[in-house]
């Protein structure tokens, strides 16, 4: 970008850097609540939980996860059309701060209105989420020109900050709340919040230049010299289809990856044995794992597909992978399920949740992050916050399937549950493969020379 001059650090803008710190805190503060919110709605109100029932609090996990994704949508169309990124990441930071210092007031404070200042603070929570997730993900897209190959890379690097803050709040967040008490994580996550405001105000002038200051449709009628709304193209509209059908494989990803915070963190609270010596394991701590790996298989996965160069596979494979992936994490609590016998007095090895995670988050890297880059290649710079609300709002969907399938444990039993998935995954998985070529047309070699490549093998076939 012309008005950059901040240089580079490790080939990246040093903005990229920025926007790294800014997402590390602001999802350290989300996974620190994450991690503790079924287990305080579950605890007795004897030690400061809420008393509920397993089956109540799934449910509003469900319905809490799915909002957090799905108002994206909202905050990048007034992103987009009236804010401006910076302006509506700031003001999303600050109500989301608000939420979780409310989550954290005493018992002492709010009761006998507890459950109204636990909904109160998970409102902020969900609508200033809203204004920043879209938005802090497009400005990383919009650190390079079109066709900047470092694209990929760029969005593997912001990945890690967003798994590095996670993997900081399960341990700091679970150690806090199980030393200090529920209210003690909330609190923790509320400063992580306010670092990431922080660190966002005091550097983005510097290093992001006028990045994110403009709305995106303001941009794009600028760059219009007619001055008007122009309808989209046909290949705008081919590249758009992508983006939906790749969303509905992504539907099915997540659904089954999000038990890890409802029913795989019970199953890891009252099914497996967590002791090493005369040492328990926090069961948030479990919640580290996906994060722990994501850091360090992360270099390895994106070094795999320097290597493999022009044979890289496509989006759509990378996707397919991940869905692959899943199926086989599912496949270890299976095993789980059958160490018990039926018994469920019976402890299962932790090593169990340990391979589910591997194996999650091997799938995990070959989607999320290639699924942001995706959006900001394929998007229309118009709608490009918006269409990245609109993948945050297929995770939505995702969340909200994912909290009814925990639900139902208590019916259907755990075996039924991560068999089901599995199924399903590796279903999902080769449909993507089959229609992965026409996939690839339709994106008009925005994945460069790969994608082309792959069109001219696949025209020959169909003539």
């Amino acid at each position: 970008m012309s008005n950059l001059n901040s240089g580079t650090l490790l080939g990246h803008p040093k903005g990229l850097f920025l926007l790294f710190g800014t997402e590390l805190w602001e999802r350290f503060s989300y996974y620190a609540m994450r991690a503790i919110l079924v287990l305080y709605l579950t605890d007795k109100t004897i030690n400061g939980g809420l008393g509920w029932s397993t089956q109540d609090a799934l449910n509003l996990y469900g319905i809490y996860t799915g909002l957090v994704y799905i108002t994206p949508l909202i905050g990048g169309w007034i992103a987009d059309n009236f804010l401006g990124q910076r302006r509506s990441i700031i003001i999303g930071g600050i109500l989301m701060a608000l939420g979780q210092f409310t989550l954290a007031l005493p018992n002492s404070m709010v009761d006998p209105h507890a459950v109204t200042a636990f909904y109160l603070g998970l409102g902020l929570l969900i609508v200033g989420n809203g204004m920043f997730k879209p938005n802090i993900s497009t400005m990383v897209g919009d650190l390079y020109e079109e066709g900047d190959n470092r694209r990929d890379g760029a969005f593997t690097i912001f990945y890690m900050g967003i798994n590095l803050g996670s993997l900081l709040a399960g341990i700091i967040a679970g150690t806090a709340s199980a030393t200090y008490g529920w209210k003690a994580g909330f609190l923790t996550a509320g400063i992580g919040m306010l670092l990431s405001l922080v660190v966002q105000l005091f550097f983005a002038e510097r290093l992001l230049g006028d990045i994110g200051k403009v709305p995106a449709a303001k941009r794009a009628a600028e760059m219009n010299k007619s001055g008007k709304k122009e309808p989209l193209t046909k290949e705008e509209r081919d590249r758009m289809k992508v983006i939906m059908i790749m969303g509905t494989f992504v539907v099915i990803f997540w659904a089954g990856f999000e038990q890890a915070g409802g029913l795989m963190n019970i199953f890891s609270q009252e099914y497996t044995d967590r002791m090493i010596g005369s040492f328990e394991v926090p069961a948030a701590w479990f919640q580290s794992l996906n994060p722990f790996f994501v850091i360090t298989l992360a270099p390895v996965i994106a070094s795999i597909w320097v290597k493999l160069g022009p044979k890289e596979p496509s989006s759509p494979i990378k996707f397919a992978f991940g869905l692959f992936f899943l199926a086989a994490g599912f496949l270890c609590m299976i095993g789980a399920v059958l160490q018990q016998g039926g018994d469920v007095t019976v402890k299962t090895s932790m090593m169990w949740l340990v391979g589910a995670y591997f194996f999650h988050t091997l799938g995990e890297l070959c989607l999320s992050p290639i699924g942001l880059s995706m959006v900001t290649k394929l998007a229309p710079l118009r709608l490009a916050s918006l269409m990245m609300g609109v993948w945050f709002g297929f995770n939505a969907v995702a969340n909200y399937v994912a909290g009814i399938i925990g639900a139902q444990v208590g019916e259907a039993g755990p075996m039924a549950i991560f068999s089901g998935i599995a199924v399903a995954a590796t279903i999902a998985g080769v449909l993507l493969v089959l229609c992965s070529n026409q996939l690839i047309r339709w994106m008009h070699g925005a994945e460069g020379h790969v994608a082309e490549e792959e069109t001219a093998e696949a025209q020959p076939v169909e003539a």
